[in-house]
């Protein structure tokens, strides 16, 4: 039974990594369908803060579920204990503190948080299962290089992600609307610093974990951040744009106004 199970969870990363670059292709043929992306008219959609909590909640509750009803033989090592409780800090702040920090937040469309809710179980359960059950590390892991610096970037990843996730929420002060450029922090050089952030954290996880199923949530997670930060590179784009070409016309409008002034003063002294 173990040999089978343990080739299923390699079988599940391979899917995990094909996934991911599937999912890439989709976003750029047919764009991300939440946030300020969703369609106005989307049927069925749920509450930013619900939606946001409960998709993100089986990343947490599944691997507990795991950890609780197995033996989680691999647990009693200090490397694979560490590196679950990497995954589940994550998700603990994902699924029960950044939701119900939102300032308000477009609903999201059913089907989206759908995929959402069955990806997080889907990963949740690879990554606990591999690492109580499967994942073999000698005791010595926590000094290794990889391990040492894959923690590092998951620290200084999920940092980011949540220093990000705060500029973002203070972007507008009440009562103003309309989309702003963030500014501040790692925003001042990359477009998407908080999925930046988050690819940062996973790829160190991914790391730190040196296996086949912490390296395809990594890429999982790269393909598909890096491609809707694309999309908010052109939304930038496309803004600043809108605002040079306003402000051209509102040089060219001066320009003329003094143009037709100067005239008529000419005019006058003329007469």
């Amino acid at each position: 039974m173990e040999p089978a199970e343990r080739f299923l969870l390699d079988k599940l990363a391979y899917l995990q990594c094909a996934l991911g670059l599937l999912g890439s292709v989709l976003l750029r043929l047919l764009r991300s369908c939440y946030g300020r992306y969703a369609s106005p008219g989307s049927a069925f959609r749920v509450p930013a803060r619900a939606a946001w909590a409960l998709q993100e909640l089986p990343s947490l509750a599944v691997p507990l579920w795991v950890c609780t009803v197995t033996a989680a033989e691999r647990l009693r090592r200090a490397p694979n204990r560490i590196l679950l409780a990497m995954f589940l800090v994550h998700y603990a702040q994902r699924s029960l503190i950044f939701p119900f920090l939102i300032r308000g937040g477009k609903p999201m469309p059913l089907y989206t948080f759908a995929l959402a809710f069955m990806f997080c179980g889907y990963n949740g359960y690879l990554q606990s299962r591999y690492l109580s059950q499967y994942a073999v590390y000698a005791d010595d892991w926590v000094t290794d290089p990889r391990f040492l610096v894959g923690f590092c970037l998951w620290l200084i990843g999920m940092l980011v992600n949540i220093h990000s996730d705060h500029i973002l929420r203070n972007l507008r002060r009440p009562g103003e609307t309309g989309y702003k450029i963030p500014r501040g922090g790692l925003f001042e050089y990359v477009t998407a610093a908080n999925y930046f952030g988050e690819v940062v954290e996973w790829s160190g996880y991914g790391l730190a974990s040196w296996s086949v199923q912490g390296g395809a949530f990594a890429l999982f997670t790269a393909c598909v951040l890096f491609t809707r930060a694309q999309q908010h590179q052109q939304v930038h784009r496309a803004l600043a744009n809108r605002v040079h070409n306003h402000a051209d016309v509102q040089r060219r409008t001066c320009s003329e106004n003094r143009q037709v002034h100067v005239s008529v003063v000419i005019g006058c002294t003329r007469v």
